[in-house]
């Protein structure tokens, strides 16, 4: 028998069926590998570079799984639908007004009314990313899955489109268009950049280095000017929060050491395309005629948003109504024009409530440095989307989306341990330690008398 063993048995192991001191399993943790799964689905496109899979429709599967995960796990989870905040509904409120808009839409109503409950799927992405990712572990890990699965793009894109220019095509979906895949590129980097401080080991730090290299290149192979000025603004922004005000000076000279080596290897394409925007260019004619384009299509979206300003004409109709069949190359435009003035008001709003979120979390003292660090990297992301939107039609794209959900559940993750830490403790016996003489089994139904 142990020291200080009566031979008395535990209430709870008096009493049969009690439950123990063993923590019960966490009921969201199926939920959550099937948003994993989703996320992995829709950043990394496997279809793409595994052959047979494109025969599976993956996103539907892993978005239906983890909805019933957390259908399982309804009474048992930290947070329910009424915790949603401010920023889902007037994400909910954007689709609406988007698929009435599409319902009367004076281009194509079926196209519309489909490709909006098409887009609406990001509702229940962002729902269940707010739902089940409950802590900061948590949120670094679907984070990782994002940074990874761009690295693994990347990758992908430089192997199979050897020789294709700019990479057009050679990865589908969202990442077809050169400057699409640059602005994926543009808003993971930072995520990249902070798993890469945050590492423990050489190994993975080297691994990280590595995933950064190749989608700077990647980025210069798509040639993407709207892309490279995003790069330069957007990782201006992290290398604020990480280098000066994180102290690590060094990350600085490492860009411009690793940037400049890039750009003068794979950065030919990209310097003749910004050659051709004064018109005099002898070897990329077509990137001023797409400069003219552009012009054209931006008088286009203010005739959409001045002839229907209400409800717009409709979810990626705008191509058809341009006359050249292309898309506004401004993604605020293409939300004024296809969803009408309110649609583009909610937007803004809904952006806007990612920065107030992180303003707050900012003026945080008492955050571990690891969260202080991927508050920056958030910040970063959605400074990287605000200046692409300028260059390019991302308003269907999930990845901004995404990062809205991140600061919403960073910030509710807060105020749930701030109210954790805040409850009161047990409270001290009424007569100090010091009164008393200690026994065996001291408090408990058989303890013995303390003398007095």
């Amino acid at each position: 028998m142990a020291t200080g063993d009566n031979g008395n048995l535990a209430p709870a192991q008096l009493l049969p069926g009690r439950r123990t001191g063993t923590q019960e399993g966490d009921p969201t943790k199926g939920a959550f590998f099937w948003l994993s799964a989703f996320f992995v689905v829709y950043c990394a496109r496997p279809e793409d570079w595994i052959p047979g899979l494109v025969l599976l429709p993956l996103a539907k599967i892993t978005a239906i799984l983890a909805m019933w995960g957390l259908f399982k796990s309804v009474g048992r989870t930290k947070r329910t639908l009424k915790d949603l905040p401010t920023e889902a509904r007037l994400l909910i409120t954007m689709i609406g007004l988007l698929l009435l808009g599409g319902f009367l839409s004076p281009v194509w109503r079926g196209g519309a009314v489909s490709r909006t409950l098409d887009f609406s799927k990001i509702f229940i992405a962002w729902a269940l990313v707010f739902l089940l990712i409950t802590t900061f572990d948590r949120l670094r890990r679907i984070i990782f899955v994002q940074a990874v699965s761009v690295v693994v793009i990347c990758a992908a894109a430089l192997i199979k489109g050897r020789g294709v220019e700019r990479l057009e095509g050679v990865i589908g979906g969202i990442y077809s268009n050169p400057n699409d895949l640059a602005f994926a590129i543009v808003l993971s980097l930072p995520f990249a950049l902070a798993f890469l401080v945050t590492a423990k080991s050489a190994v993975v730090k080297f691994a990280w280095f590595l995933g950064m290299l190749v989608m700077l290149v990647a980025i210069f192979e798509t040639a993407s000017r709207a892309g490279f000025i995003d790069l330069v603004i957007s990782f201006s922004v992290t290398l604020y929060y990480f280098a000066i005000k994180g102290k690590r000076m060094y990350l600085i000279v490492a860009t411009v050491f690793l940037g400049g080596l890039v750009m003068v290897t794979a950065g030919g394409t990209l310097y003749a395309r910004f050659e051709a925007l004064s018109g005099n260019s002898t070897t990329e004619k077509s990137a001023y005629g797409s400069y003219e384009d552009r012009m054209f299509l931006m008088g286009r979206a203010i005739d959409a948003m001045e002839s229907y300003p209400i409800l717009g004409i409709g979810v990626q109709n705008f191509p058809k109504y341009s006359l050249i069949w292309h898309d506004v190359h401004m993604t605020y435009m293409q939300v004024g024009a296809e969803g009408g003035i309110p649609v583009l008001v909610i937007y803004l709003l809904f952006f806007r409530k990612a920065f107030q979120n992180l303003k707050v979390l900012r003026k945080r003292t008492d955050l571990a440095p690891d969260i202080v660090l991927f508050i920056g990297a958030l910040t970063s992301s959605l400074v990287g989307f605000v200046v692409g939107a300028l260059f390019a039609p991302e308003a269907y794209q999930y990845f901004p989306y995404f990062a809205v959900a991140f600061t919403a559940t960073l910030l509710q993750t807060i105020k749930e341990q701030d109210k954790e830490g805040a409850n009161p403790v047990t409270p001290p016996p009424k007569r100090g330690r010091h009164f008393l003489e200690v026994y065996a089994d001291h408090g408990g139904p058989v303890a013995v008398s303390p003398v007095r």
